[in-house]
């Protein structure tokens, strides 16, 4: 099938959130509300701006770091999802020439994770001590796209349970650094103590969050520290648990119990007034391609519109991109047949990808680009 990515578009549809029917025309990769000459119709009933997956590791997979070739796929997989804009918090592998790609989804990164020696997945990040916490953080600044990413909390095998990685009067500048060299930071989080002492450290972003609790949940409101919970990644839990159980019983249990409590603590974040966004964290254990499903999931717990939010509009004002839906934005646009609020299951079956105004993506996730 011939690509339409240099002609221009023609579309007409309800467009999300508002569902006022509108008509968008599309010239030289930007959205145009006046009409354009010669432009090509398509089909598709309700439009929205490309999905955002928020916590999605490109190039990286259970052993570690990729090959190129690898991390497009990656990228394409998320792409056929209508995920166009990819919060990568932690990546071993340089993805930084898919920015030179326009059939690429745009890619926000955090550099690698920063962790400690031996606490954390091997091959996976820059491991340093805590002195030299500071340090890193300012290395990781040529590959970040205004994000750091720590690893807060994992496995300490001297006590058997959950521990912070780093010790509250090291974390604290650590962050302040981050804040002074125009960057937020954000950090894998599992256990209740290594939330609290980051949220009360300065921190911008908690990933996964299962230990968040009342003080926390109300120190993260005040501040609008964002909560990516990756609710696909926790189903995980019980598996994690049962790995450790027989030399880590304290930490399996304690592994349970917040998977346990989650749902619960999820929601009280929701009624305090935290900003929750939708990511699947893709890579390492979980395929790309999936922020359908992550959307349903949060959908039970928060309703469809906020859920479709947390992954398009309200992702992408927290990340600082427009709309894609307004006079001379950028057109990374998801066109659907039905509206995907009353059912979330069509978030699978987009019938339009258009990125940077290309048609990238059909019905059926058939590629434009043959």
């Amino acid at each position: 099938m011939a690509t339409l990515g240099s002609q221009r578009l023609h579309l007409t549809g309800a467009v999300l959130p508002d569902g006022e029917r509108r008509e968008l025309w599309l010239a030289d990769g930007l959205v145009r509300t006046e009409p354009v000459r010669d432009a090509v119709d398509l089909e598709g009933g309700y439009i929205l701006p490309g999905l955002v997956d928020a916590h999605c590791h490109v190039g990286l997979e259970a052993h570690g770091p990729v090959s190129d070739e690898i991390a497009e796929q990656h990228a394409l997989a998320d792409r056929a999802a209508g995920a166009l804009l990819l919060r990568s918090p932690g990546s071993p592998t340089d993805t930084r020439w898919m920015d030179d790609r326009a059939d690429l989804p745009k890619l926000i990164r955090a550099g690698h994770h920063i962790a400690r020696p031996k606490r954390y997945i091997r091959n996976y990040a820059d491991e340093v001590e805590p002195e030299d916490l500071i340090a890193a953080v300012e290395a990781q600044v040529p590959g970040s796209d205004g994000w750091i990413k720590l690893v807060g909390d994992w496995i300490d095998r001297g006590v058997g349970d959950l521990a912070p990685l780093w010790p509250a009067e090291v974390v604290k500048p650590a962050i302040d650094r981050a804040h002074e060299l125009g960057l937020r930071v954000t950090a894998h989080v599992f256990g209740e103590q290594a939330a609290a002492e980051l949220v009360e450290a300065g921190i911008d972003g908690i990933e996964h969050g299962t230990g968040i609790t009342g003080s926390t949940i109300a120190l993260m409101a005040e501040r609008q520290v964002a909560l990516v919970p990756t609710m696909i990644q926790l189903e995980n839990f019980e598996t994690f648990a049962a790995q450790g159980e027989a030399k880590f019983p304290t930490y399996a249990a304690h592994m349970r119990a917040l998977y346990a409590s989650r749902l619960e603590r999820f929601r009280d974040a929701y009624d305090a007034g935290v900003p929750i966004y939708a990511g699947t964290d893709a890579g390492g254990y979980q395929p790309h391609g999936r922020i359908g499903d992550e959307v349903i999931m949060l959908a039970e717990l928060f309703g469809a519109d906020y859920a479709l939010g947390a992954a398009c509009w309200q992702a992408r004002s927290w990340l600082g991109r427009p709309d894609a839906l307004s006079e001379g934005a950028e057109a990374d646009l998801v066109v659907f047949d039905e509206d995907p609020r009353s059912d979330l299951r069509i978030l699978a079956r987009p019938r339009h990808v258009i990125l940077r105004g290309s048609l990238v993506e059909t019905a059926g996730g058939q590629s434009d680009r043959q």
